[in-house]
């Protein structure tokens, strides 16, 4: 067999078993965490963070097996962790706004079907939490609006959690 045969057939497995890891990683977690106290918005929050890991994952390997040598490797993952050491530091980036989704899911009481009021001496506002994802809490309104407030705003405000979601 010649060498680009190889790798192609590695690179097809490789992207078969990304498929495999992105569809089962939902049913996995669900049937494994079903019974511990983290609810369900909690849980698809971990699906997405595993499947961002397996998608990197798969493309450090696709590049490894197509000839990336590993000092490049190297260098393009201190690239990511410099990059994400400025995220914990910079206050309106996006990188920034992935570090506060991170700080919320450990650390704060926030829940999907949560209502909470921003306290903001300008302009306060309350809402069923509907979504949280690496970005933005998306905010459903008492008029059904749908608002987006970014995560690192949200760290940086007060928030009174009105009414808690039944488990």
């Amino acid at each position: 067999m010649k060498t680009i045969d190889i790798q192609i057939i590695e690179t097809t497995v490789v992207i078969v078993t990304y498929i495999f890891c992105f569809f089962t990683t939902k049913v996995a977690i669900n049937n494994l965490l079903k019974n511990t106290q983290l609810e369900r918005g909690r849980r698809k929050i971990m699906i997405k963070a595993l499947n961002l890991i397996f998608l990197i994952s798969s493309f450090i390997i696709i590049g490894a097996i197509w000839g990336l040598k590993q000092n490049e490797i190297a260098l393009f993952a201190s690239t990511l962790l410099t990059a994400f050491g400025i995220a914990f530091f910079a206050q309106w980036s996006l990188l920034s706004n992935i570090t506060s989704s991170i700080i919320l899911f450990f650390n704060h009481p926030l829940k999907i079907g949560d209502k909470i009021e921003i306290l903001d001496k300008d302009y306060s506002f309350e809402g069923e939490i509907t979504d949280l994802n690496y970005f933005f809490l998306h905010l459903k309104l008492e008029n059904n609006k749908i608002i987006t407030i970014p995560n690192s705003l949200l760290l940086q405000k007060s928030i009174a959690i009105t009414e808690l979601k039944n488990k």
